[in-house]
């Protein structure tokens, strides 16, 4: 069986991204599957995969943002930001002085607008070649600081009785954020030392963790012919975007990737936006461009899909 859609992953411990879409491959019998996001193999969570034609919206997939919850431990670092690295520096255990109050301040200073310096063991490429290619080759360069969005950051819970303190925070964040850059940022902004001991991604656009299927549940799904009642439509994951309904006849040319007219008597975003646009009968006929100059809507993504809005998640 051909599924088209989003498929809800649980990323376990121990699988790189890329690794999931494998394993999918072999279990569903399809070569066209994609992530819509990497995470690191001792991350787990979230994981959207884009099945079949779904594919061609990975990258407005991956710009939605995405919510973690992360461990961050005060008074010592090491070389990748997280517990897997090499200790760098730290304190003696139990000199690590901070309040409850203080932790909450600074934690809640982060949201808004930040600039982060990717780590050395990311793949962020410069001159070609990714970083953690370089900091294997113990070469350490320096870097270009990027603006991110958080959007949300609050405490969840804190152990400041430990050698050495805990901090766990759940944050909302736009795509590009590294979780353990901010741990280490955090830490520098109470004076200390820091290091991400646990991250889990929680919620990924509209779909949160326990919408999330594990790989044997999947499997056994696939295996007994309930996998596609839990298949998201990929438009489902785009209603931040407007959207805008065509007659019959435009959206046979809209499906043949022609531009068409402004629909009668809509208000469309400002030229350049996409909207989602849908035929009569309430198919997903894919994403368009907002042409003003032209009053036209040009084809971004043709889905073209047979599925209806009022189908059932």
């Amino acid at each position: 069986m051909i599924y088209e859609g989003v498929l809800p992953v649980n990323k376990p411990a121990g699988f790189t991204s890329h690794d999931v879409v494998a394993k999918m491959r072999r279990v569903l019998g399809m070569k066209r599957i994609g992530h819509t996001g990497t995470l690191d193999p001792q991350v787990t969570g979230v994981l959207p995969l884009c099945l079949g034609r779904a594919t061609r919206f990975v990258e407005y997939i991956q710009e939605l943002p995405k919510q973690y919850e992360a461990e961050l431990c005060i008074g010592y670092s090491t070389d990748t930001e997280d517990w897997t690295g090499e200790t760098i520096e730290r304190h003696q255990p139990g000199q690590v002085f901070l309040t409850e109050d203080e932790i909450r301040r600074t934690l809640a200073s982060f949201a808004g607008t930040i600039e982060q310096v990717p780590p050395m063991y990311s793949a962020v490429k410069v001159g070609g070649k990714k970083l953690y290619e370089l900091a294997r080759e113990g070469k350490e360069i320096e870097r270009k600081a990027r603006k991110v969005d958080i959007y949300e950051i609050e405490t969840l819970g804190l152990d400041l009785q430990a050698e050495y303190p805990k901090i766990r925070f759940r944050v909302l964040c736009s795509k590009g954020t590294y979780i353990r850059t901010l741990c280490v940022d955090i830490g520098r902004a109470l004076g200390y030392p820091a290091v991400m001991t646990d991250l889990v991604r929680s919620r990924a656009g509209s779909i949160s963790l326990d919408r999330c299927l594990s790989l044997e549940q999947i499997e056994e799904l696939h295996r007994s012919g309930s996998l596609a009642p839990v298949i998201i439509p990929a438009d489902r994951l785009a209603t931040h975007l407007p959207e805008c309904t065509v007659t019959e006849e435009e959206a046979i040319h809209a499906m043949q990737g022609k531009t068409i007219p402004f629909p009668a008597s809509r208000v469309l975003p400002e030229a350049g936006h996409l909207v989602r646009m849908y035929g009569p009968q309430g198919t997903f006929i894919g994403l368009f461009q907002v042409d003003r100059e032209r009053e036209m809507l040009r084809p971004e993504k043709v889905f073209a899909s047979s599925g209806s809005r009022n189908d059932a998640d």
